[in-house]
């Protein structure tokens, strides 16, 4: 098959055209080197006025080459800097795979354009100031930063991406973290393959245009017929993507377009299915050499390692002794990729690594301990979420450990957060997929990653008011799973007095005067806090006093103020808060008026919140349960979600008055 691609490409006749009359005023791409006057005299984005810059058009034309065994994408892009904050515009990065000169740059063009003293002035980039440089093994970097770029600066540079594998569609993006004016892509495709779109597009097209052309191949002297389908897709005045509250990757949120090759249909021959399966997809890793080659790789000095372990009786005290010396003998370098850099042998020597080097180590001891494990293929949520149904190994960015324990529990294990624990998924890793490696059982199959049991944090506080207007008691908080690790590795990283101003989230009413951690070394159990403190109400007086119960709970300011949503509302995993406080009222004084006994529950039952208010004897008791009984909602449902966070934040923060009698 490969031999009918070695031919000449022959243009030929345009064949039917069809396209979708596109939007008025949609706008034109212009050539590189050509600007308006009215662009280099543009203040601020017409549709997003608080912008620092501007994408003012992105073309891409993707095409393939003349053996159609290459691809090549022309990418043109140039934009407006309006403040000294848009200047970070002015440094490009462009990351290629260049491992097997599979990627490559070619034809690199950039200047900066200026109205000085209402004459255009063009700054050309110095080609000696392009650096390329290796980021791993695999992977490069291409870097310049623009010349002569100030407020009013437009900035535009073109290159040729280049790809040697007619598998390796690049993927379009139509939005940025900053507003597109326009971004148009045309690709060509000969019909020879089946690429299968998947689309991340919210926002309606300004422009599509569809055209066929006839075109053929040359080989040992026979013409191949075959039709190249070309599709230009425009989208006009895209906002920036913000960074909403609990929201979950860049990626997954991105307007954006992938190509997944599913089919080829080789001139003159048979169709073939290209499309990956996942076992497929696991084959390839069992048989890489930077991964499946690592998987039985002999350590230095790991015999010791192993013997201890064996002598453990439970599986789980092995798994936490292996799991604690590889996670504290070993430095992450802060670079995740699915395959090893170095190896794991020269990693394990000298004590750092990359996320797929120490977690190959972790699983090597654990498998030669004789810890039934698996190595796993995941995605970090910064790198988003796998699609099950796009099968590519470029979704996944880390390897773990993957431990089933019985047919309703599994561990997720993942070495390279000093702060992780052996028992407790890493939250970055939740909600969505890994694709498992059983190299000896020929089996290779996904599972979905997340957490079902709500993670607690409970507050128990016990206090006097005083007459002249402070709050003075303990505090006790009790944090598990995700809220124990987040507390130990803030207090850890920062200190006490950093985090003792944490607690007090800036409010300088309130003081910690001692503070007490219990079980902060035991993993297995709840982390206590003992708290004692003192609370200055700044709005008492001769005759009220006014006090807000709700104190040291996370619930306090709504996070969701605005009354729009571009993005789903990712809170990772399922949460339930408790805080029962119990009051002292002062001597010579009375309640006035006080919270009510409330319950507040969504449509869907996904929220709710509760609220107990008891007075009895000299004291007030006041109980608030919060929970969260889905991990993430959809934007479709913001509206109702919005509603209640604001009442819930409302009736969180509603006083107790007590009048003097």
């Amino acid at each position: 098959m490969n031999k009918l691609f070695m031919a000449v490409l022959l243009c030929a006749v345009t064949s039917a055209v069809e396209a979708q009359t596109p939007k008025p005023k949609v706008p034109v791409a212009q050539p590189f080197g050509k600007v308006d006057q009215a662009d280099l005299e543009l203040k601020s984005c017409d549709f997003e006025k608080d912008a620092n810059a501007e994408v003012l058009q992105e073309t891409g034309d993707v095409y393939f080459g003349v053996d159609i065994m290459s691809i090549t994408e022309e990418v043109h892009k140039r934009v407006k800097i309006f403040n000294t904050n848009g200047n970070n515009e002015a440094d490009i990065k462009i990351d290629f795979y260049s491992g097997d000169h599979l990627e490559y740059i070619t034809g690199i063009q950039a200047e900066t354009i200026n109205l000085t003293d209402g004459k255009v002035e063009i700054t050309k980039l110095d080609k000696k100031l392009i650096y390329t440089k290796m980021l791993d093994k695999e992977y490069s970097e291409i870097t310049f930063t623009m010349p002569n770029v100030k407020p009013g600066s437009i900035i535009e540079y073109k290159y040729n991406w280049n790809a040697s594998s007619f598998t390796d569609m690049p993927d379009l993006y139509f939005q940025e973290k900053i507003p597109v004016r326009y971004c148009e892509y045309t690709t060509r495709i000969p019909d020879v393959f089946y690429f299968r779109p998947i689309s991340n597009l919210s926002q309606a097209l300004d422009k599509y245009v569809k055209n066929s052309e006839g075109k053929s191949l040359i080989e040992d002297g026979q013409t191949y017929p075959f039709t190249e389908e070309v599709e230009t897709k425009g989208m006009s005045n895209v906002h920036s993507l913000p960074d909403e509250p609990y929201m979950s990757s860049f990626t997954d949120n991105v307007q954006s377009l992938r190509f997944q090759l599913v089919s080829i249909r080789p001139i003159g021959g048979f169709q073939k299915n290209y499309s990956d399966t996942w076992a497929k997809v696991g084959g390839h890793l069992s048989d890489d050499e930077d991964f499946g080659g690592q998987l039985k790789r002999k350590l230095n000095g790991e015999e010791a390692i192993i013997a201890k372990a064996k002598a453990f009786t439970s599986n789980n005290e092995k798994i936490a002794y292996i799991f604690n010396q590889v996670r504290d003998a070993m430095k992450w370098n802060g670079s995740d990729r699915w395959y090893t850099n170095d190896g794991t042998y020269r990693a394990w020597e000298n004590k750092t690594g990359n996320s797929t080097e120490i977690n190959i180590i972790l699983y090597h001891l654990l498998k030669q301990s004789g810890v039934e494990a698996y190595p796993m293929v995941v995605s970090t949520r910064e790198h988003g979420k796998v699609n099950p149904f796009y099968t590519s190994l470029a979704q996944f960015n880390r390897t773990v450990v993957y431990i089933p324990i019985d047919t309703a529990n599994r561990y997720v294990l993942d070495a390279t957060g000093k702060y992780n624990v052996y028992n407790e998924t890493p939250q970055e890793l939740l909600n969505s997929t890994g694709l498992y490696i059983d190299k000896s059982n020929n089996k290779y199959d996904i599972i979905h990653i997340q957490r079902e049991a709500p993670v607690r944090l409970a507050v128990m506080v016990n206090a006097e008011i005083k007459a002249n207007g402070k709050v003075e008691g303990s505090a006790q908080i009790s944090n598990t799973s995700y809220n124990r690790m987040n507390v130990v590795e803030k207090y850890k990283k920062d200190g006490e007095k950093k985090y003792i101003d944490y607690l007090c989230k800036g409010d300088n009413n309130l003081k910690i005067s001692s503070i007490k951690f219990d079980n902060m070394e035991i993993d297995t159990l709840p982390l206590t806090q003992n708290i004692n403190f003192s609370l200055d109400l700044p709005a008492t007086d001769e005759n009220y006093i006014y006090l807000t119960p709700n104190i040291f709970t996370p619930i306090e300011a709504n996070p969701f103020l605005s009354e729009n949503r571009i993005t789903d509302v990712d809170f990772v995993y399922r949460r339930s808060y408790s805080m029962n406080g119990l009051f002292k009222v002062p001597a010579g004084y009375k309640v006035d008026a006080k919270p009510q006994n409330i319950s507040m529950t969504m449509p869907d039952k996904s929220f709710s919140f509760r609220r107990i208010v008891v007075e009895q004897d000299g004291q007030i008791m006041i109980r608030y349960n919060v929970a969260y009984n889905v991990p993430e909602y959809s934007k479709e449902f913001y509206p109702d979600f919005y509603q209640f966070f604001k009442k819930m934040t409302e009736m969180m923060n509603e006083q107790i008055v007590l009048k003097k009698s």
